[in-house]
Formats: structure tokens, C-alpha cells, sequence
């Protein structure tokens, strides 16, 4: 019976995405109409901890760590409903509005790094629930719907993902963070998955490229950092590091490989929004975007780099658990949460509300 259900539910969330891309509708379309149907899946007290206002000020409050004693470490409790509390129809409905927001590519992505806490379970002999790949919250701010802002957050340990919609069109990505425990799978029925591999290898292929001059300037520290310098920041900031060597130092393949790298970040999102950021990388000017690297060039020392313009920032860490432990991110400096966007929104909303005085004034 169980098995059945499962079943019917998998079918059910396969037709919403299959059966609306027969259709030709859009990554947006898609994502209201997978939002909608998961929200209507849920009883009154789901929907409580699934759905809140866009002004709520957990919207841009984010982490990529365990649940583990999260409450006590961070001094707040995630939002969201867990797939652990979800039935086997939201668990399909919630990962088609997933897969509504991401590439085939980025969806995959995405559970695989889901499916490492079964890993870890296993090889920490986990009894206290510590590592399971139920716990993963979603959560929406606002109504689903093609008119309006609205924004869904997808968040665990090594995922959080962050989508806005504005009149129905998805206008902000970031930030975007991606990470792996263990890096690459080193036995066992697994052995050599390595979901955020292509990040690793692009990187180190640059960086292996430069000669001796460049390489020194590029490497900005001897000793890989612990983790990414931004951390889990609402806010991106690198005050006071160097900015490592510039496109303009580069030749034309050795430019082309630091795109392939950017684009690692680009790939796992809908076909628009990933050319949205590859044209943002293509478009700063090459003296403005900067490459940067830490730790060992070989594999496995320890590694870390960044990819960093006035606009966004890539980071890539790899020292943890013996160096095999990885985490990624694409920020904006500007435009995380939608932040920019929303500003300018308030600042009209604001603009015209001082006309309207302006005028009952006069």
C-alpha cells in the first residue's frame, strides 16, 4: 500500500513538470504552478512553518550547517517544513518545484549532495539522527503567482538555494550555495561520486596553467582557508584580501578557463537565469575580474579559490575532514535575496507615496 502511494505521488509530480513542459510554459509558470500545489498538499499546521510573508526577517537568514543542535549553535530555528514531515505526495510535490527552479543538471546536483548524509550516517555509525537526508526545509515567502514578488528557500545541511519571482518573471538567484561531505565518495557501492567535481577541476586546471610569475600572484595564501570567507553572512564582504591576478593578465585560454569555472556556477540553474550569470561574468571588464587561490595546487593538499568582481563573488573550499570536504557559493554583493531589486521597488513605492502627499498638499 505504501509502496503503491509512493508511487502515485512520484506519478503526480512527474505530470506536473512533464505535462506543463508539453505545454511550453516557463521556469516561472512552472515554479508557480509546483509552488501552488505543494502549498495546497499541506494541512493548517505545515502550512504554518511553510509559508510566510516576503517582509519576514528570516528571508535572508541562512545556513548551510547540520540540524544538529542548530538551535543552540546559531540561536534561531530554521523555517521550513522538512521532508520528514511531509507524506510521499508533498516529498514529490515539494521536489517539483525543485526541479521547476533548477536545470536537470542543477536537480540532480542537488539531491545527490542530499543522498551523502546517507553516506555519513553510515560511516559515523550515526544513531542520533545527526546525518539524514530527510531534513531539508522548504519554505515560501508570499503567494505563488505570476503577478507580484513572491520567493521560496530550499535549506540544509549543504543546500540553500534562494529563487524570487516579480511579476512573474525570476529575477534573482543568489545566493546560491552548493557543498559536499565527504567531496568524493572513497569506498563502498558509491565510490568516486563526486557531485561538485567539475568545480574543483576547472579551478585547479587554471591554476595549474599560470606560469611561475602569475602563480605567485595568484596564490594569496600558502594554506587553503578552513572555509569560505563569506561564510553564511547575510551580507558578501571581502574587506582587506588581495585580489589575486586579473583577466587581464591572461591569455585568451587560460580566460577561457577561468569562464569554464565561473560557469560551474551557472549550469545548475534554468537555461535564462544560467545565461543571466554567464553573461555577468562575460561582461565585467577583464581587468576587473580577479582570480585568486589558496593552498595546495595539487589534489588533495587542501584548496581554495575565488572568482570575485564589483558585482559577484565565487568561492570554492575544499580542507575539512582531511581535505575532502567541500564547500561552494555564488554571491552578489548587491543583488543577494533579490536586495537590490526590492530596494529599488521600495524606493518607487516611497517616491510615489511622497508625490501623493505632495499633491493633497497642495
Amino acid at each position: 500500500m505504501r509502496r503503491a502511494a509512493c508511487l502515485r505521488a512520484f506519478l503526480l509530480a512527474c505530470c506536473l513538470v512533464l505535462g506543463a513542459t508539453a505545454y511550453h510554459l516557463s521556469t516561472e509558470d512552472l515554479m508557480v504552478t509546483t509552488g501552488n500545489a505543494w502549498l495546497a498538499s499541506l494541512n493548517s499546521n505545515l502550512l504554518t512553518t511553510a509559508k510566510y510573508k516576503l517582509d519576514n526577517p528570516d528571508y535572508e537568514t541562512w545556513h548551510f550547517v547540520p540540524d544538529n543542535n542548530f538551535v543552540t549553535a546559531r540561536g534561531y530555528r530554521r523555517n521550513g517544513v522538512t521532508y520528514k514531515e511531509m507524506n510521499a505526495e508533498q516529498r514529490s510535490l515539494a521536489d517539483a518545484l525543485l526541479a521547476a527552479s533548477l536545470s536537470k543538471i542543477g536537480f540532480v546536483s542537488v539531491k545527490t549532495i542530499m543522498s551523502l548524509e546517507e553516506v555519513l550516517r553510515i560511516q559515523e555509525n550515526d544513531t542520533v539522527g545527526r546525518r539524514d537526508v530527510n531534513i531539508y526545509h522548504f519554505s515560501i515567502f508570499g503567494e505563488p503567482a505570476m503577478k507580484g514578488d513572491w520567493a521560496w528557500r530550499l535549506e540544509g545541511h549543504h543546500v540553500s538555494l534562494h529563487f524570487l519571482m516579480r511579476d512573474g518573471k525570476l529575477v534573482s538567484t543568489s545566493p546560491t550555495f552548493l557543498g559536499a561531505n565527504p567531496h568524493e565518495v572513497k569506498e563502498g557501492p558509491r565510490k568516486g561520486v563526486r557531485p561538485l567535481g567539475e568545480r574543483e577541476d576547472t579551478g585547479r586546471k587554471l591554476m595549474m596553467s599560470l606560469d611561475s610569475a602569475l602563480k605567485k600572484q595568484a596564490l594569496v595564501s600558502d594554506t587553503a582557508y578552513r572555509d569560505i570567507l563569506t561564510s553564511a553572512d547575510t551580507r558578501a564582504k571581502l574587506e582587506g584580501q588581495p585580489p589575486g591576478i586579473s583577466a587581464s593578465q591572461l591569455s585568451d585560454e587560460q580566460y577561457s578557463m577561468l569562464l569554464d569555472t565561473a560557469d560551474q556556477y551557472a549550469i545548475s540553474l534554468p537555461a535564462e537565469q544560467g545565461d543571466q550569470r554567464k553573461a555577468m561574468v562575460r561582461a565585467t571588464p577583464r581587468d576587473k575580474l580577479f582570480f585568486a587561490w589558496a593552498g595546495s595546487v595539487e589534489p588533495g593538499g587542501g584548496d581554495y579559490y575565488r572568482i570575485q568582481s564589483p558585482e559577484f563573488l565565487i568561492e570554492y573550499d575544499n580542507t575539512q575532514n582531511r581535505n575532502n570536504h567541500s564547500h561552494s557559493v555564488w554571491r552578489e554583493f548587491e543583488g543577494d535575496f533579490g536586495r537590490d531589486l526590492m530596494a529599488t521597488h521600495y524606493q518607487i513605492d516611497l517616491h510615489g507615496l511622497e508625490l501623493v502627499e505632495q499633491v493633497l498638499a497642495d
